[in-house]
């Protein structure tokens, strides 16, 4: 059995009062890190269920205690239905529909809820957080499906699912992918399930854990995507023979956003010590200025970093939260709140949608630019082995070109919505659920936009020899090498544009890079 009271491991997040960092729910979500409770947060929980349980045997009505809920906020339950209370909260609010979750999403989203759950705030027992540590170290993931939350009274359907799990009830996935029946699970795993008191059902699915989640896995999937920009920008400006002079320490002074002057600073690094850029920066060179897509990379992506620090910092403040409703006040106050809106999640993840778009939109034209002899500097169109015999890189613009204008539309806020629900007691919500559920794709668009851009400066730096690249450029296009063949007749391009995904996902770009010069 699976004990969350275990002495911390070596490797284990330790879940207590304080917010869990990204980085941690990295760790859990995706690599399948163990989590271990905190024994001086555990007091925290059982002193706030106590309170909970002195209102339970009052006398008056307590919302979410000895009442229904939402629009039925008034109807008094009575003492031996409300167990049933709790257990029918959870079924019928376990409501998704559509295509099931990535496990790492779901996993995110129990182990913030059960953050939440430790900060003593929510009034839960000690044994039902127990229950979300016991499964999370189980890696029994409960199946949470696409369609359901609207963003306010937290993620309700997708959380909703994960305490039915936690009931035994509902469907589980195991590590290996395989769906079971979630009582069979537990049972095989050597858990009991839940049988929720009062307060519980409520204090299990009301958060912002399933938006706050997908934005966590966002920024530490964007911090890399960004380095990796700002790599692809550098191997492009090499390729088409555009200077590095605009990338100099005193223009981007003049213009201080600090994202800016990260962009440029790496970008003038990765330069560094090029031939390439050596080979025609005296008089000969004509050309006075390069394109926006190169010149103006640094401010690009400049401000996509700026917005992936804002982002950060709403994430930073959301997770020191503890969203419940209604919460117990460290004084004792049990209070209805309403802090499980999602609006401050919900911006944030939209802001960033419109910045990943601009910077796949940049990309792409940089592609673009090699393909064209009217633009590319002396290399064959489309890179091609045989111009007309062979197609080169076309097709894989083609591809870069369909998944920015798919991103244009994924920019389009989902904060702007809103459709009132139970009764319009819920009459404005934030539809941070679907912000977030489109963030997640447009991350994933911008990785192949950005990896067909390295496929293709990869080429390009090949066909300037014998002129060879920066160290760091160069390294980046070794490690690539490895995976890809170098110019030559056309080829199934799928495998090879997968791959250097691939290398980009990994951190093996950036990590080329640094081997070299330090990125920010």
């Amino acid at each position: 059995m699976t004990d969350a009271y275990a002495p911390l491991g070596e490797h284990d997040v330790l879940i207590g009062t304080g917010p869990v960092s990204v980085a941690d729910v990295v760790a859990v979500a995706r690599h399948g890190r163990r989590v271990a409770l905190d024994p001086i947060a555990l007091k925290e929980v059982e002193a706030s269920r106590a309170r909970i349980e002195a209102l339970a045997v009052d006398a008056e009505p307590h919302y979410g205690i000895s009442t229904g809920f939402g629009a039925l906020a008034t109807t008094f339950i009575a003492p031996e239905a409300r167990t049933q209370l709790q257990r029918s909260l959870v079924r019928s609010h376990a409501a998704g529909s559509g295509p099931t979750v990535e496990d790492e999403v779901v996993r995110a989203l129990m182990l913030l809820r059960l953050s939440t759950l430790m900060t003593g705030r929510t009034g839960v027992r000690p044994t039902t957080a127990q229950a979300y540590a016991d499964l999370l170290n189980a890696h029994l993931t409960p199946v949470v499906h696409e369609y359901g939350s609207l963003g306010c009274s937290g993620d309700l359907a997708p959380l909703s699912h994960c305490a039915l799990a936690v009931m035994g009830e509902g469907v589980v996935r195991t590590r290996e992918g395989v769906e079971l029946p979630a009582a069979q699970a537990l049972t095989e795993a050597g858990l009991q399930p839940v049988v929720l008191a009062e307060k519980e059902g409520l204090a299990l699915i009301n958060g912002t854990d399933g938006m706050l989640g997908q934005l966590a896995l966002a920024l530490h999937d964007l911090t890399n995507l960004f380095s990796v920009a700002d790599v692809a920008a550098a191997m492009s400006v090499e390729g088409l023979l555009g200077s590095d002079a605009v990338f100099a320490v005193d223009l981007h002074q003049l213009r201080p956003h600090d994202g800016q002057g990260i962009a440029a600073g790496n970008m003038r690094r990765l330069l560094a010590g090029s031939p390439i850029v050596a080979s025609h920066q005296g008089p000969e060179c004509t050309r006075v200025q390069d394109a926006y897509s190169l010149r103006c990379a640094p401010q690009v992506h400049g401000a996509g970093r700026d917005t992936l620090a804002h982002a950060d910092a709403v994430a930073a403040r959301e997770l020191a939260s503890a969203i419940d409703n209604p919460v117990v006040t460290p004084d004792g106050r049990v209070e209805s709140n309403g802090n499980f809106h999602g609006a401050p999640v919900a911006y944030a993840l939209d802001f960033l949608a419109i910045a990943v778009a601009d910077l796949a939109s940049i990309s792409e034209r940089r592609t673009d630019r090699f393909l064209d002899p009217a633009r590319n500097q002396g290399l064959p169109a489309f890179l091609a082995h045989d111009a007309g015999v062979d197609s080169g890189l076309m097709i894989a613009q083609y591809t870069a070109a369909g998944i920015v204008s798919e991103l244009k539309r994924l920019a389009n806020p989902a904060s702007v919505d809103s459709i009132p629900s139970s009764a319009m007691q819920e009459d404005h919500v934030s539809m941070g659920w679907a912000a977030a559920r489109k963030l997640r794709k447009a991350v994933d668009g911008l990785t192949r936009v950005l990896a067909i851009e390295i496929l293709t400066s990869s080429r390009a730096l090949d066909l300037r020899a014998p002129l060879t690249a920066a160290p760091a450029t160069a390294a980046v296009l070794a490690v690539v090498r490895e995976h890809v063949p170098g110019p030559g007749p056309d080829r199934f391009l799928t495998p090879e544009i997968d791959a250097v995904v691939q290398l980009i996902a990994s951190g093996a770009v950036t990590r080329a890079a640094r081997s070299q010069v330090d990125l920010d």
